[in-house]
Parts: structure tokens; sequence; C-alpha cells
């Protein structure tokens, strides 16, 4: 067919003709591609405009109407709220994150990223820091799994693999992880995960909504590479349904009490109240309301029971883990492994800071109880 041959010209397209595009002379125009988050709060939209000079930062970068036809038809206001430098077109070309407002210029639908900056406004005093690990899955544009033959996946079930019979896609990952260093993405590490084609990408540490905002452009990067290589990435949770393996945004979360000597204290504390807001947490932690998570929480594959919260250190089949390098030095941080890799950063952030910083505990709900035990 010729959507066929389309696709298939596409994907033995020459580098060197990308190439010849981007070296024309341009002026001292910037080309400014503004970055959105849909309606669905899982997939980005993306556009580029024309500015005559190169911003000097985001104050520089004027508001612009969008157009949602998903449903009912909405016109709405994108707000730039952090920039990047754009790794495909390079420098000075822009990439920019944006707020969604409506016309009474509040946040649209689920948008969560003013209501987060509001919280952590409100526990600036304890310096909460984030760091999101994001899982990833590798498909072809048949839908199945990159790389994989018919006869279906190679047995590996070990992260960090290496070698052409365990991994597929090391090169995106590469290539990724240079796009987001190029564009002042806070990434900081990458690796394998235990199915072929399946990889993950860690962001931060960051402080407050900042940690959201770079790991969905990290998303948007990844989504754009994807684009070059002819490969479709997905963050569903549950990517292969015959497999007991799922993908996680795992969110890892500290105070300067909890970094301080003597923190492991206040990690403990922390990881109480959060296991007297287990099904709470949950409601937030994936798009759809815990569905996501309902499938993906089946205590396989290092994932916890999605009907009862657990924390241990050491331990990864665990809700909340205190890291073992914690536990020996009695500071740091614990990890969250209950987000899902679809979930929306800043709706993760915002109940761990609720439930552990504001005193939002449910201490005198009687619905839901758990003993910690350390």
């Amino acid at each position: 067919s010729l959507s066929r041959s389309l696709c298939k010209y596409r994907l033995s397209l020459p580098p060197t003709v990308k190439k010849h595009y981007l070296s024309l002379a341009k002026g001292t125009e910037c080309q400014v591609t503004y970055v959105w988050i849909d309606k669905t709060k899982e997939h980005l939209q993306c556009k580029t405009r024309t500015l005559n000079n190169e911003p000097a930062g985001i104050r520089d970068i004027p508001e612009w109407d969008a157009f949602w036809t998903d449903g009912d038809p909405t016109e709405v206001i994108l707000i730039p709220v952090r920039m990047f430098r754009d790794p495909f077109t390079l420098n000075p070309n822009k990439l920019v994150l944006c707020e969604v407002l409506d016309s009474k210029r509040d946040p649209i639908g689920g948008h969560q990223r003013s209501h987060c900056v509001q919280v952590m406004e409100k526990v600036k005093r304890f310096e909460p820091w984030f760091g999101m690990e994001q899982e990833y899955m590798l498909f072809g544009l048949d839908g199945k799994p990159f790389g994989w033959s018919p006869q279906g996946c190679p047995l590996t079930g070990v992260s960090c693999a290496v070698g052409i019979n365990k991994v597929y896609g090391r090169d995106i990952c590469i290539c990724h992880y240079r796009a987001c260093l190029y564009a002042g993405v806070m990434i900081c590490g990458t690796n394998a995960e235990a199915l072929a084609s399946q990889w993950e990408f860690q962001v931060g540490p960051c402080e407050g909504t900042e940690s959201g905002d770079h790991l969905w452009m990290a998303r948007y990067i990844l989504h754009r590479v994807c684009e070059d290589f002819g490969v479709v990435a997905s963050l569903d949770a549950k990517p292969f349904r015959q497999s007991v393996y799922t993908s996680g945004c795992h969110t890892n979360f500290s105070t300067k009490e909890m970094r301080s000597e003597g923190g492991l204290l206040y990690i403990e504390e922390a990881i109480r109240r959060l296991s007297r807001r287990h099904s709470q947490h949950l409601c937030v932690y994936d798009p759809h309301g815990g569905a996501d998570n309902m499938s993906r929480l089946c205590s396989q594959s290092l994932t916890s029971s999605y009907d009862e919260f657990s924390a241990a250190s050491g331990r990864r089949n665990v809700s909340v883990r205190i890291p073992d390098h914690v536990s020996r030095r009695g500071c740091g941080y614990f990890e969250d492994r209950r987000p899902a890799a679809n979930c929306d950063p800043y709706s993760v952030m915002r109940a761990l800071v609720e439930t552990c910083l504001l005193g939002a505990t449910g201490e005198d709900d009687d619905e839901e109880k758990e003993t910690v035990t350390f």
C-alpha cells in the first residue's frame, strides 16, 4: 500500500538529507518548539514558531494559542514554563515546556503542574528532592516488540544485560541520553531493563516541580529520537500482556532532614504516613485512577501487591524501599516503587509532599491502617 511504501522510504532516508537542510543559513531568527501535555495526561503535543532573536530566558518566549480537537474542540493558551536547547535543530533553537490554561486562565482538565507549584512553595523549607526512574518499552511500527524474533522474547530476566541476544535498541538509548544532555535535561543515568527492548533512564535529583519538568521534556525527546529510528517508545505500565514484566516510574524522595545525619528516622516516619494512604496514592500514581497499576502491581517481577502496602530495606518487591546504603549510613532517601511508567510526575510529587510533609496522613482515618516495622 501507499502508506507502507512511504513508511519504508522514511526509514531508509539518508541522514545526510536532514543534515543538508539544517546547515542552511537562517539569519538571526530562532525556532522555538512549544511542547505540552495533552488531555490524557499521558501524551505530548508540539508546534514550532519563529522568534526574531534567540530568547535569553523563559520570559522572552510569548504565550501562544493551541486548538484541541480531541472530544469537544477547545482553544487553549500555552504558557512557557521551562526552556531547553533543541537537540534536533541545534542551538540557538529552543524547546519550551508549556503549561496549558483555558480561556479563564485556569489549568485545563487534569493538568497538575500549577497545583504542584503551589504545594512545593508550602514545603520549600524542607528542600524536597525528587529523582525519577523512567522505564519504557520499544516497539516496531508493526506493533511487535522491537528486535524480537517471531518465536518471542529472548530469555533474559536480568536488567543491565549486555549482548545482541539479550538487548535491542541500545543505539536509541545512547542517542536519547546525549540529546537530553545537550538540551540541558537533568538526566543522570540509563540502563537496560529485564525485557529485551525495555530500557530505563533516570532524571534528577531535582528540587520541587523542576523534576517533573525535566521528566516530561526527557519523554518528549525520547519520542522524537524514536521517530528518527522508526520505532515507538511505549510508557504503558503493562507493555507486553503475555509477560509478568512491567514498566514503572520509581520515584526517589528526600528532604534536607532525611539527607542529614540521623535522617533515617525522618524517612521511617514518612513511610509510616505513606502506609496509611496506600489506596489514595495508587489512585494518582497512574493516569487511569489506579487501573494500570492494578495489572502491574501483581507481586511478581520485583513488584509489590496492589492491595497491601509494604516497606523494607534493600528489597525491591515492596511498595516503598529504603536502599541498603541508606540504612547503613543512617540518612539519604527512600524509593516509592508504585508509580506507573505513564504516571503524571506532578501528581506523584504532590501526593508525596502532601502525605509526608503537610500532615495529610490519614492518621484519624480508620478506613485504612497499616503497620510498618523497620
